[in-house]
């Protein structure tokens, strides 16, 4: 990933196999932002990729908010890897990066849904921008997976 000099230390990538800088592209001649798209393996499931795009403000001490997160399976998603992973409701934390001088993170939380055999990723800022702490959501089904576990038969 880029970076300009002045986040260098600022940066705190606590994710094992942290993001890859994808894609770059300019909101225009006349800013300074510009719709940066990473990607980012699970670290305890390999076989899912999350691309995120977020707002770089470059030189700028803007304090961009807006995400968007895509999840998908990239590869095999075994049942040891499922059984390896934070079931409880809030999940855990697999991406923190800062995003601004301003204290401000991206956080990517990973919670599983086990009635419907899905892993959620919930990318959210953690600091409150217009009175609402943006967040964005995506899912990826186990369904056709070796994780994919048979529901039990309900007998009435």
């Amino acid at each position: 990933m880029s970076y300009k000099l002045w986040s260098v230390p600022l940066l705190l990538l606590t994710l094992a196999g942290c993001g890859d800088d994808v894609g770059k592209v300019s909101l225009g001649w006349f800013t300074t932002k510009d719709v940066v798209v990473d990607a980012v393996t699970d670290p305890k499931i390999a076989g899912v990729t999350c691309h995120i795009s977020r707002i770089e403000a470059n030189l700028d001490l803007a304090d961009p908010s807006d995400m968007s997160i895509a999840c998908r399976q990239t590869g095999e998603i075994s049942a040891a890897d499922i059984a390896n992973i934070d079931k409880s409701k809030s999940g855990e934390v697999v991406f923190k990066e800062s995003l601004s001088i301003l204290f401000k993170s991206l956080k990517v939380r990973r919670i599983y849904d086990a009635e419907h055999q899905t892993l959620i990723y919930l990318s959210y800022s953690t600091k409150e921008t217009n009175g609402s702490h943006k967040h964005s959501l995506s899912t990826v089904p186990l369904w056709g997976t070796k994780a994919w576990q048979q529901p039990a038969i309900k007998v009435e």
